[in-house]
Order: C-alpha cells, then structure tokens, then sequence
C-alpha cells in the first residue's frame, strides 16, 4: 500500500512510520504521547531534577534523540506532526488564532492534507485522541463548526480540549463531538492519562487482535500553572537554591550523559533575567513556588504515563506497541503575566 502526502518534515518519525506498520505480519499497536511547552532538559533521562521515572524508563530502554527538529509552536508542529506536511503545507503556518487569508495561513489544518489517523485507518487500526488538539481555527471553535475536529479527522473517539489551552480545574470539555463544562473535584491531566487508559481497555476488550493507534496530546506542561498540592509539597524546598545552580546541575547531569562534549562550556544566563541572589527575598519565593508548580504539572503527567504503560502491560499488549514521547516545541519563550 502506497501512502501519499507523507514524507521527511520537521517531525521525522512519522515518515518511517507507515513503511514499518505495513510491513509487519503483525501490526503495531502506535501510542503517540506529547507533552506541550517542556523544555526537553526538564526530564530526568535529559538531565532534569524533576521525577520522571516512568518517561526514564521509557528512554533506558528505546532511543534518545541528541538532536529533534519541531516547528517551535504549538500549532505548526502538531500539524506537522498529524500530517508529516511542513505546516504551511497544511493550513498551519502560524497559529489556530487568526485566518490570514493565504492557504498556507489559514489557521486550520486542510483539507489537501491527509492525517496520521486517516492513513492508520486505512490500515485497519483503530484509532483514538485524548488531549490537546489546536489545529482548527479559533472562529470556528467558537461557533461550533465541527468540521475539522478529531472525529472529523481520522479518530474513531476522541477526549480533550479543541483549543490551544485551558484552565486545568475548570475547562470546557470535548468528548467527541459533544462539548461541556467540567465536573467537579477535575484536573486535566489526570483525565487525559485516564481517559487513555479507558480507551485501552474498551479496545482490548472488544477486539484484542486488532491494533490501535492512540495521540495523547497532554497540555502539561502548558501555562497556566496548576497542579494538584501533594505533587507541589514534592519541590517546595528544591527550587529554594534557584534557577541559577538548578541551571549548573542540569548542564553537569547532561555533560555525564553524553549530551555534550567533555570540553563544553555553558552558555551565558539570559541577560534578561536576573542573577537568583540579586532577588528580593519575597521574588525568591515567589520564583520557587511557579517552580514547584510547573515541575509538579510534570510529575503530574508521568504518573499518567505509568499508568498508561501498567495497562498496556496488563492486556499483554506492550511488546508490541511502539510508544514516542516528545515536546511539542520545548521550552515556553512567551511572556505569561504575574498573578495569584
């Protein structure tokens, strides 16, 4: 089977992905698990401090990648990502916030493109979504227009957030087609990694021979900063050192890891930012709380991957499922206001 409108891009796993799925007498099941604004040295198997065992357990037994290559914003590398298009190619040369009135800018992902999910259903997988999806234009979201939604691109279920971000406690929700407010006692990611598991399970128990492709597209670590207090009691004290010395630390664990060579010297801090000790105090422990918080949403994310991974180990199925776990642009560079 010949696969069209497929090819090297920014994103360039998938361009294998179709030859090796269609190559096995026995397909693949396919998890796809991206994380939104990360910094790729925030996990620990890049040389993060925070406590990612089960994305480290991940990389220790697959492939790390030194150099990755993405379209540096949220939108263009997901369509990139679902299409294996550059994103002009597909709609999305910039963002889900405007129509700019040129093909390569409409701000929805197109009609001439054709999605992951699409060809994978093809090929005789089921396929499903949780999360964040941020390619159909924000007009159209407002009123409603489905046509370019997940179901309407490839995915038989589909949970999560159409536009670009929520709140994590109090998000309009989308199942399906079918739009709605939270209920209570909620918290964004959890449901995500929860609602992945539910697919799992509903798959496997229906049909346990026919594989399935599954986009868990997590908004953690996305602004704004919200997570759960047990998992922000973890880094309270750690970040009271500050981002300089947490900086050093990082860049020494990379160094042991292989990340660069023995001779490589860090890079100067940004001179935007100010040196940690020339803080006042009150700043200093504001600085330590966002950091506390923003590496609670990670830890929060991780423990959903293990569950994710736990039942794909319960329905024997984790030998044969290929599972990516990346950023969709790495660090955020956007200015976020101060507040409570």
């Amino acid at each position: 089977m010949k696969v069209k409108n497929l090819k090297a891009t920014t994103v360039a796993l998938l361009s294998i992905l179709p030859m090796f799925v269609f190559s096995q007498a026995k397909q693949p099941n396919i998890i796809l698990i991206m994380a939104d604004d990360m910094g790729y040295s925030d996990v620990g198997c890049y040389g993060g401090e925070i406590q990612t065992p089960n994305i480290d357990q991940l990389a220790a037994g697959g492939i790390k990648f030194k150099q990755f290559y993405n379209a540096a914003r949220c939108c263009p590398t997901r369509a990139s990502l679902m299409t294996g298009l550059y994103p002009h190619q597909a709609g999305m040369g910039w963002m889900a916030a405007a129509d700019m009135g040129r093909p390569a800018y409409s701000g929805n992902l197109n009609k001439t493109s054709v999605t992951i999910a699409e060809v994978l259903q093809a090929a005789g997988y089921d396929t499903y979504m949780t999360g964040k999806w941020h390619l159909t234009n924000e007009r159209k979201i407002d009123g409603n227009v489905t046509d370019n939604w997940p179901k309407q691109r490839g995915f038989n279920r589909y949970f999560g957030i159409i536009p670009g971000g929520a709140n994590y406690y109090t998000p309009e929700l989308y199942s399906d087609n079918k739009r709605y407010k939270a209920p209570e006692n909620f918290y964004l990611t959890n449901a995500i990694s929860d609602t992945s598991v539910k697919f799992i399970d509903q798959h496997f128990s229906k049909q346990p021979d026919k594989p399935m492709f599954m986009y868990v597209a997590y908004t953690s670590p996305h602004w704004p900063l919200h997570a759960l207090q047990k998992d922000i009691d973890k880094y309270k004290t750690l970040y009271k050192k500050g981002w300089d010395e947490i900086r050093k630390e990082r860049f020494e664990r990379q160094r042991k890891l292989g990340f660069f060579a023995g001779n490589m010297v860090m890079s100067p801090r940004d001179s935007v930012i100010k040196a940690w000790d020339d803080l006042p105090q009150d700043r200093k422990d504001e600085m330590t709380m966002r950091m506390a918080i923003y590496a609670a949403q990670i830890d929060i994310m991780d423990q959903g991957i293990g569950r994710i991974i736990a039942k794909l180990k319960a329905e024997k199925q984790l030998d044969n499922t290929l599972i990516f776990f990346l950023s969709d642009n790495g660090a955020c560079a956007e200015f976020v206001s101060s507040g409570p």
